[in-house]
């Protein structure tokens, strides 16, 4: 059953089985280990940014497109869940067809870029998409009647997603069974849900063709696979994704704006996630999604008391600032990609290699 479940791709890693396996509990139990506000919202965080890199990996580390369209497709999402929210009023019928109908918008869009995009060299293809998703933004900030402009869009959700809903009066464990708690159990569902077909993806007949593109897209071509088609395809499945994952943000946030979902820096974020996880497997999405929120969200609460313990030294304190944890996380980045050159997953894998058949990092050619 579990075999089926994971489409036969397993962790490969006795290390990262039990991370996942770790990780997966914990989310599932967050709201009950970790009472508070913040801690909700950082594990539903990582429930949303890892189904948004999963399907962003699909066109990178299987496919091997560079996008920079992705948020794109995952402020669509978000906008559709708002727009139809604003204009519907707080309902189910809203959310399924604010979802549906940014679905629909994504598919053609990406549709669209994919034939008449992906035939230019690589280069050429990442300009194009990053021209498409600096358009996108800017149409998203001026049309104030539609998407609320620079302000965005705050509107309610059913009501028994609302954090006002109480199931019982009595809580679990000291919890308070409201609508928010659904919220999250059902982002975490879907979370799930989406990960596992997206691993059914990645390890299906039509995904095998997706990786030996990204290998040799000549000798791929060569052997009879339209290589366009496949790319199109690959690129539309990946917009879709980041579509749903743009819908659960919009879910769980109840508001919407330009710079919580299209904003280049969730681009970047995405970027740094899925090298820091491991390109080419989804795997990688869900430790890099939750080491990144994490250390986003709880390094400025370290340096602070680091800060505080080292007053007595004014220069370390100074450097210890919670003003500058962004120079602390680029420096835990760098050190990640040194210690960990394919990605956390990758790493542990080759570490679960016998030595000999562990890849060697090319030496420097001696002179005489």
């Amino acid at each position: 059953m579990l075999s089926r479940l994971l489409s036969n791709d397993y962790p490969r890693s006795r290390v990262l089985a039990v991370i996942l396996v770790l990780l997966f509990v914990a989310l599932a139990l967050t709201p009950f280990l970790i009472p508070g506000v913040k801690a909700l919202n950082v594990a539903a965080k990582i429930l949303v940014f890892f189904v948004l890199v999963a399907s962003f990996d699909l066109l990178l580390g299987y496919t091997g497109i560079v996008s920079f369209a992705h948020t794109m497709f995952f402020g669509i999402g978000a906008y559709g869940v708002a727009i139809a929210s604003t204009r519907m009023g707080p309902g189910w019928s809203a959310l399924a067809l604010g979802t549906v109908a940014a679905l629909a918008l994504s598919f053609v869009l990406a549709l669209a870029i994919g034939l008449f995009s992906l035939r230019v060299r690589a280069i050429f293809f990442s300009m194009i998409t990053l021209a498409f998703a600096a358009a996108f933004q800017t149409l998203a900030s001026q049309l104030s009647d539609i998407t609320g402009g620079e302000d965005g869009l705050t509107f309610k959700m059913p009501e028994l997603l609302s954090p006002s809903y109480q199931f019982s009066e009595t809580p679990l464990f000291g919890v308070s069974l409201d609508g928010r708690l659904l919220c999250y159990y059902l982002l975490f569902v879907l979370c799930i849900v989406l990960f596992l077909a997206m691993l059914r993806v990645v390890n299906s007949p039509f995904g095998r063709v997706l990786q030996a593109i990204r290998e040799n897209e000549f000798r791929a071509e060569a052997i009879g696979y339209r290589v366009v088609v496949y790319r199109t395809v690959s690129s539309v499945l990946s917009a879709l994704f980041a579509t749903l994952a743009g819908a659960m943000l919009a879910i769980w946030l109840r508001y919407n704006g330009p710079d919580t979902t299209l904003s280049f820096e969730v681009m970047l974020d995405v970027l740094l996630i899925v090298v820091i996880g491991g390109m080419g497997t989804i795997y990688g999405a869900a430790i890099g999604s939750a080491l990144f929120v994490v250390a986003q969200s709880y390094l400025q609460d370290l340096l602070r008391l680091a800060s505080d313990a080292v007053a007595g030294l004014p220069w370390l304190a100074a450097l210890l600032s919670p003003d500058r944890w962004l120079l602390w996380l680029g420096v835990l980045f760098v050190l990640s990609v040194y210690y960990f050159p394919s990605g956390v997953v990758g790493r542990l894998r080759e570490l679960q290699l016998p030595r000999s058949a562990r890849p060697r990092a090319a030496r420097p050619a001696q002179t005489t």
